[in-house]
């Protein structure tokens, strides 16, 4: 019953819902407005797409994750980055850090190019054993590993312009001092490509191991001080993704849901050889006794059938890598990786920065009959929702359903929680889209009938400062036959990430409308599916 203290409370929010039950008497429609928006929370950031909660940059360039790494209660985030322009210059070691990786502190640049060369990709790990002799008052440092890149020597025509130093901080991160003998591995003979380490600690043969990607595969090298690595073994030359280069490389355990054991991963990303064009992340399942990483035999089978197995289907997730010395209680990883795309990074619209890194994911591993997939949910560290503005099901989507008409939503800072009962119709396709007052749009949802994710932003405002960007719809396959869809969704501005099927499948992109989008809405086209679940949120700000 609707009291008159409700219709004081919530206005034309519940005349909304009212007008949409007797507009549509055939359908069952329950709406919950769990609190009613008053005012905005914050203002929006003042730059043109600037996010309202993924990390960006203070200013100017930036690219992959570097150095993730977490240390008495902080997350530090380093990243490349070049500090005197918005396009990709002399790289540096940016630094940012968190206590909840949602709001972020701007710290100084890290570490800066010298006569060796710039700072490329590379990780960073706590030395607690201070198995390297660079602690300090009987403490173990942090101690970041990356690649320098000789760009004089590269352009005389040499191959051993890539190399790998090493940097330590006994501040936590604070201030960092460069390891006199730089390089701790030079470059091998023959290997043009050699970069991107990151670092693992193996704990049964008590030594550090680093994974580099090397041109079209990767190595692994050993050492018991972070210093003196010797060369085990390589891996991946005539498998998964190839026609780019190899790059960003990650070697982690992981859980097997529902299980008590586990397996080890190894993420790779490439550039192009996306599935959906460009830069993509791609990922192996084995077993790793500390130097030699082997494929699982159902792996193998699985890469045969798919030829590569992505972590991500949109175009704007890439070289991304886990935090070191962090993991969840069940010994998940917790992900973060660059959005955006080489096909396009150094041109997108944006004014004074360039750049934005996804959310956290929490990664995990799951066995889909006989296939191995990696999947990834909103990390746990996360606490985004600032009040839930609406709750809404069943509802049979005759019509699609305004968000708009029940709330103050606004779908530039929005989090959307959908369950979906699909019909058994192949012209059927579920989704959300959303518009602005010039017509723009961007839709993301799923065909029925093809199977397939899909991504559709070439309506979705600007496009013209790369034919790469908007040249057709991304999609990617759904990997289970049920039913139900539930699909998570983040919307920030200029972004959306999606985690259908509990994070079985993960999509993120990135658009530019001319203005903010300020409409949204749930669709299904064909025969009409039924909404059993819809939950929506504001973000704080």
């Amino acid at each position: 019953m609707i009291t008159q203290s409700d219709m004081k409370r919530y206005g034309w929010t519940i005349v909304a819902v009212l007008l949409l039950s007797i507009l549509c008497p055939h359908t069952i429609l329950q709406a919950q407005v769990m609190q009613a928006p008053k005012s905005p929370a914050s203002p929006r950031p003042t730059e043109q797409y600037r996010p309202n909660f993924h990390f960006t940059p203070p200013a100017h360039w930036m690219n992959d994750p570097n150095g993730l790494v977490f240390l008495d209660g902080t997350f530090h985030l380093f990243y490349q980055h070049y500090p005197e322009g918005v396009v990709w210059g002399p790289m540096h070691w940016g630094h940012a850090t968190s206590s909840d990786m949602f709001h972020w502190e701007d710290q100084p640049i890290a570490l800066y190019p010298d006569s060796l060369g710039m700072i490329f990709s590379g990780s960073a790990v706590y030395d607690e054993k201070n198995t390297s002799g660079l602690g300090k008052n009987g403490k173990g440092p942090l101690v970041a590993m990356f690649t320098y890149h000789n760009m004089p020597l590269e352009k005389s025509g040499g191959e051993a312009f890539q190399y790998q130093g090493i940097a330590y901080s006994n501040d936590q991160g604070k201030t960092w001092n460069k390891y006199a003998s730089n390089p701790v591995i030079p470059t091998p003979k023959g290997a043009r490509d050699f970069r991107d380490p990151k670092v693992i600690w193996d704990a049964k043969k008590q030594r550090w191991v680093v994974a580099l990607a090397v041109k079209d595969h990767v190595e692994f090298w050993t050492a018991p001080d972070l210093i003196h690595w010797t060369y085990q073994s390589s891996f991946g030359a005539n498998l998964g993704a190839h026609g780019g280069v190899w790059e960003c490389p990650d070697l982690f355990a992981l859980p097997i849901q529902g299980s008590k054991k586990q397996k080890w991963v190894l993420l790779v990303s490439i550039n192009p050889g996306g599935p959906n064009g460009g830069s993509a992340t791609q990922y192996f399942v084995g077993d790793f006794d500390g130097k030699d990483f082997k494929l699982d035999p159902a792996f193998a089978t699985q890469l045969q059938r798919e030829q590569a197995v992505w972590l991500d289907w949109g175009r704007d997730n890439y070289a991304g890598v886990t935090f070191s010395n962090f993991a969840g209680a069940k010994g998940e990883r917790l992900f973060l990786g660059w959005m955006s795309n080489w096909d396009y990074a150094q041109v997108v619209p944006t004014g004074t920065w360039r750049s934005a890194m996804t959310l956290p994911r929490s990664l995990s591993l799951k066995k889909v009959g006989a296939d191995w997939r990696v999947r990834g949910v909103p990390g746990p560290t996360l606490q985004m929702r600032d009040k839930q503005y609406l709750s809404v099901g069943p509802t049979a989507l005759e019509t699609p359903l305004n968000l708009n008409a029940l709330t103050g939503i606004r779908p530039d800072a929005m989090e959307l929680v959908l369950e979906f009962e699909l019909p058994d119709d192949p012209t059927c396709k579920v989704g959300v889209e959303l518009r602005n007052s010039l017509g723009e749009r961007y839709q993301i949802g799923y065909d029925v009938g093809a199977k397939r994710f899909f991504s559709d932003r070439t309506q979705a405002g600007k496009n013209d400062f790369s034919k790469d960007f908007a040249n057709k719809v991304s999609t990617g396959p759904r990997v289970v036959k049920d039913r139900i869809l539930k699909m998570h969704l983040y919307f920030d501005t200029a972004s959306c990430e999606l985690f259908a099927d509990n994070g079985l499948f993960q999509m993120t992109e990135i658009y530019f409308p001319s203005q903010n989008f300020n409409a949204v809405q749930v669709f299904s086209t064909g025969k009409t599916a039924v909404l059993r679940k819809l939950e929506a949120f504001g973000v704080k700000q």
